[in-house]
């Protein structure tokens, strides 16, 4: 990898105080969990030997032009504002083509705030695999290109874990909580432009002449993170921490901790262990959006008209509603555009929560036209379902095959996930890959893995403290 060369210099454009310089601190014995060759590939990163490529990831060798920093920011977490915040365990390489590559878990930074600055094997996995599985399922999000394990012992709820790290790629990972730090102390509005028209510069090309360029921005990211909540419900994501230090200022999933796919259906599932009063629910993912959208426009009203900005977030909710029931009309094969279909899907969640259905299996037996479902509620949902395919005018062949493109066979439920930590703690990282295959191709056959079509109904919590 000597010819490897990044990127640093978005350095050159922000101030001081927004990041800083940071010296990784290599893990013991390192070794390779996996890689994402289709991202490599995109990448067209090459290497003569696989110990070359787990030199660099464990920071043993620089490419040229990277200046490694971390950078800061504030954040809302869990509702209550945090000034200092930041990249705990996250390291910034430097740019490569149209990704920023950042390391997670390479040790203390000066924003770590008591913590290790390190990341165990099982949180890396979970974020290695969700990620690429999010992306497959054409959801924005950041991704990663590779991991490592080691020897390095890491202390976490009174165990000891094999520290790890994620070499992870975004096309920025500028945050909402970004803004809010620039927001703090001096120069408050010279900063915010600084960063402002570096996110546009970087981030939304199209909007560097524009008049009152700043609204334009908030109005893209607003659209844009209506879009990524819309995609999240539609199949049953939920992120766990919505925090405005969370959120991404290009509408990408970021930051992967207590997450879960829907399995039994139920709207006020909370996945993350650590949310005791249930703020990140299922049903709560768009107000909360709107929520953090809010804050975002609180902190621009230096450099952006404040009312404008309130009223365009105050637009999300009926925004999301009309590109979630889009979403979910295409889930159910349905190409004409009809007023009651919203009633029809609005029912359809209704009794998918008192039937206790899980939800990606009910849409994939759709999509197979292999309805097997008995109960009254959910036989009387689909005799007016089949009064409303009447009304189409392609195919059911046709129509099966649309709802096949949208409706995933697989998607990484945790039990899975606990499947491959469990292996890989044993030195056995084969189910890593074999799942890997599957987040890459979720909408294929994979006949060798239909086990995995099995729910586990149990709707598996996590916590934050990985």
């Amino acid at each position: 990898m000597q010819n490897l060369t990044l990127d640093s210099t978005i350095l050159n454009r922000l101030p001081k105080r927004f990041y800083s310089k940071v010296s990784a601190q290599p893990l013991s014995n390192p070794k390779i969990v996996a890689i994402n060759e289709r991202l490599q590939d995109e990448l067209s990163l090459t290497y003569s030997n696989i110990d070359d490529f787990v030199a660099f990831i464990n920071s043993q060798f620089i490419a040229k032009g990277s200046v490694p920093y971390s950078l800061a920011y504030s954040g809302h977490q869990f509702g209550y504002f945090v000034p200092n915040l930041g990249d705990g365990r996250a390291l910034n390489l430097g740019k490569l083509d149209n990704y920023h590559l950042q390391l997670k878990g390479s040790g203390i930074t000066p924003y770590s705030r008591m913590g290790d600055g390190r990341a165990i094997l099982s949180s890396s996995i979970r974020e290695f695999l969700m990620s690429e599985a999010m992306y497959h399922l054409q959801i924005p999000t950041t991704r990663a290109l590779a991991m490592i394990t080691s020897d390095t012992d890491v202390y976490r709820d009174r165990s000891i874990e094999d520290g790890s790290i994620v070499l992870r790629a975004s096309s920025s990972w500028i945050r909402f909580g970004s803004f809010e730090f620039a927001y703090l102390g001096d120069n408050r509005e010279a900063n915010l432009i600084t960063l402002a028209d570096l996110v546009i510069e970087e981030s939304y090309p199209h909007l560097v002449d524009t008049p009152n360029r700043y609204e334009q921005l908030y109005y893209e990211v607003v659209d844009k993170t209506v879009q990524m909540i819309a995609l999240w419900q539609s199949v049953g994501f939920m992120h766990g921490v919505m925090n405005t230090d969370n959120m991404s200022i290009e509408g990408l999933t970021i930051d992967y901790g207590p997450f879960a796919f829907m399995e039994k259906f139920d709207r006020k599932f909370v996945c993350n262990l650590s949310d005791y009063e249930g703020r990140y629910s299922f049903e709560n993912q768009p107000f909360i959006a709107q929520w953090n959208l809010l804050a975002l426009a609180k902190v621009l009203s230096p450099i952006a008209d404040y009312e404008k900005l309130v009223r365009y977030a105050n637009s999300f909710i009926g925004k999301f509603k009309i590109n979630y029931f889009g979403i979910m009309s295409q889930k159910l094969g349905l190409q004409e555009k009809l007023e009651s279909d919203i009633k029809l899907i609005s029912e359809l969640v209704s009794v998918m929560e008192s039937e206790e259905v899980d939800y990606s299996s009910f849409f994939y037996n759709l999509s197979i036209d292999n309805f097997d479902y008995k109960t009254p509620k959910i036989l009387e949902w689909n005799r007016l379902y089949q009064e409303r395919l009447k009304l189409e005018t392609i195919s059911q062949d046709k129509r099966l095959e649309k709802m096949r493109e949208i409706n995933p066979k697989y998607i990484l439920r945790n039990y899975m996930l606990e499947d491959a930590i469990a292996k890989a703690r044993d030195g056995d990282y084969s189910l890593v890959e074999d799942l890997l295959l599957i987040a890459q191709n979720p909408f294929d056959e994979h006949k060798k893995f239909e086990k995995y079509l099995k729910p586990s109904m149990a709707n598996i919590k996590c916590s934050c403290s990985s």
